[in-house]
């Protein structure tokens, strides 16, 4: 079968690209996902976002690379969204853009037209905020942004504490200043998840030149010569072709968009011919540049039973919000547990925030995992570190399109040991919040990392123990100029024609907070640009 444009990947850039190409009857266009539709209540629900971690119908549930001395040598966990919405689909749904200086950053690296000024109209194209239309937000968009109840009494007293110690209240991280301690907005809509697959693809699956294929997974891009003609995937079993008359677009992901390229031929062909796999254009920077908010974590044990435990009791307290959730979309489970947080200055002498805060009111370690913590009363906040300087990557494990590729995080492996050192003088802020007046009636003690670890070195290993993720993986099929380029300013692959690559794994350098809102951005950017050449070859 043929279609003007093939989408590899229906998670947050996917969405926005089969909804902006199919809206004229011109193009047809054809998505393939691996996953499921995820058309169920667990997916429409925010408050059950946590189940996503022990659900692999949901979940890619990737495992980086062992490292000795991060979480005592065993394997990262690496979450990812599978089906209709990608990661949008099973994260907490936070809202944020980053600071305008990182959009700065990548056109400053050569990439023309992708300033924050430039990048601002995409954002607010996409939104429908309920703070209104105003100079950062827009009220016409198909994602519903909305201001969120506070349930949690621990949330409250994170804001009072934060300014107890000297932050100031920001009641818009995505305002004019980012700086400061405040309430997440969540991509919610009358107490329902707003994905993007909500949002962007399933208003227009009624259109009859757009075909959305799940349960497909991508084998391998098809060329002929330099040029990409066509996908072959497998669905049920089977092995099946399908060709584009204008473009193959991949937005499959950091991890998966340069693993889907190797297993094509398009990376580095040293690396390439290890596995058998002809190279078709050497790009050694495929994979490279992979970045992460590492994460680091307070455990604080609470003389209040306020919080949320997965303990028989915890759950218990539980049933009056299930029923408010079922009959009004009410309540506990219609937000996202993680309300409250910051972005703050590691040190007192930088120009801008250089961490962010998620407050929680749980013990929460191993993404949720470990469920005899969480059986426990307590209060937890993590400090991510947010323009990293250590830089991993992704390469192949083999030439089995069905086997995950490697992750190397690399993690600290920065000559200056900038990484580290934000994540200890975050933590000594995080343990000035935590330790203010408005957590005095809460506090037992610090279980994790424990106040006898004082010095760098000694909260620095501490970290190390209980190391995690926000799942905010980019950078692995970069946009550039430079030798380690995989994609140019229009997102189409260097040395190719016909393909293009439209998701997080092209950012540069990683944005300062959450990257769903800032992939769909860049999603609604790509799809000017590529609607913008056919209008060209039309006239």
């Amino acid at each position: 079968m043929t279609y003007d444009y093939i989408i590899i990947g229906a998670g947050s850039a996917g969405c926005v690209l089969a909804d902006r190409l199919s809206e004229s009857a011109k193009h047809s266009v054809c998505v393939l996902e691996a996953g499921s539709d995820n058309n169920s209540f667990l997916v429409n629900t925010p408050g059950a976002f946590a189940a996503f971690m022990f659900l692999k119908k949901y979940n890619w549930s990737f495992e980086a690379n062992a490292v000795g001395d991060i979480r005592n040598g065993t394997p990262m966990f690496v979450p990812r969204g599978k089906g209709l919405g990608g990661s949008s689909s099973t994260n907490a749904m936070l809202y944020v853009r980053g600071q305008a200086q990182d959009y700065d950053t990548w056109a400053n690296l050569g990439n023309e037209g992708w300033s924050f000024k430039d990048m601002l109209p995409h954002f607010k194209r996409c939104e429908t905020n309920d703070k209104g239309a105003n100079e950062y937000h827009g009220d016409k968009g198909p994602l519903h942004v909305s201001t969120r109840p506070v349930h949690y009494e621990i949330s409250k007293r994170f804001i009072e504490a934060g300014k107890q110690v000297g932050f100031k209240y920001n009641d818009d991280f995505n305002g004019e200043d980012q700086e400061g301690v405040g309430y997440y907005q969540c991509t919610i809509k009358d107490g329902k998840r707003c994905g993007a697959a909500r949002a962007f693809l399933k208003p227009a699956l009624s259109r009859e030149n757009l075909n959305v294929k799940t349960g497909a997974l991508v084998k391998r891009i098809l060329f002929k010569g330099k040029v990409a003609i066509g996908v072959e995937y497998e669905q049920a079993g089977q092995i099946h072709s399908l060709y584009a008359n204008k473009e193959v677009i991949l937005s499959a992901g950091a991890i998966q968009s340069p693993h889907i390229l190797m297993l094509s031929g398009v990376g580095d062909a040293k690396e390439l011919v290890k596995h058998n796999i002809d190279s078709i254009q050497h790009l050694p920077g495929v994979g490279k540049n992979l970045q992460e908010h590492v994460d680091a974590c307070i455990l604080v044990k609470s003389k209040k039973r306020d919080g949320f435990t997965a303990s028989l009791s915890g759950l218990l307290k539980m049933t009056p919000h299930a029923f408010k959730y079922l009959f009004n979309k009410t309540g506990k489970l219609a937000n996202s547990i993680l309300e409250a947080g910051a972005f703050l200055k590691s040190r007192d002498d930088l120009d801008s925030p250089d961490i962010q805060l998620h407050m929680l009111p749980l013990l929460y370690d191993d993404n949720g995992r470990d469920l005899k913590l969480m059986g426990q009363h307590g209060y937890s906040c993590h400090v991510c570190v947010l323009r990293p300087e250590s830089r991993g990557q992704i390469s192949l494990r083999s030439a089995d399109f069905k086997d995950a590729p490697n992750i190397d995080f690399n993690f600290f492996s920065d000559k200056e040991g900038k990484d580290k050192q934000v994540i200890v003088d975050g933590m000594r802020q995080l343990r000035k919040i935590l330790g203010a007046p408005a957590f005095e009636d809460y506090h037992v003690e610090e279980m994790h990392p424990g106040i006898s670890q004082q010095s760098d070195d000694e909260v620095f290993a501490k970290a190390k123990e209980r190391l995690g993720l926000v799942y905010h993986p980019v950078g692995t099929c970069k946009m550039g100029v430079d030798e380690m380029a995989v994609v140019d300013k229009d997102l189409r692959v260097h040395g190719l024609e016909n393909l293009r690559v439209v998701d997080a794994s092209i950012m540069p350098t990683l944005v300062s907070g959450n990257t769903n809102a800032p992939t769909m951005a860049i999603a609604q950017k790509a799809a000017d640009s590529i609607l913008a050449l056919s209008r060209s070859f039309s006239d």
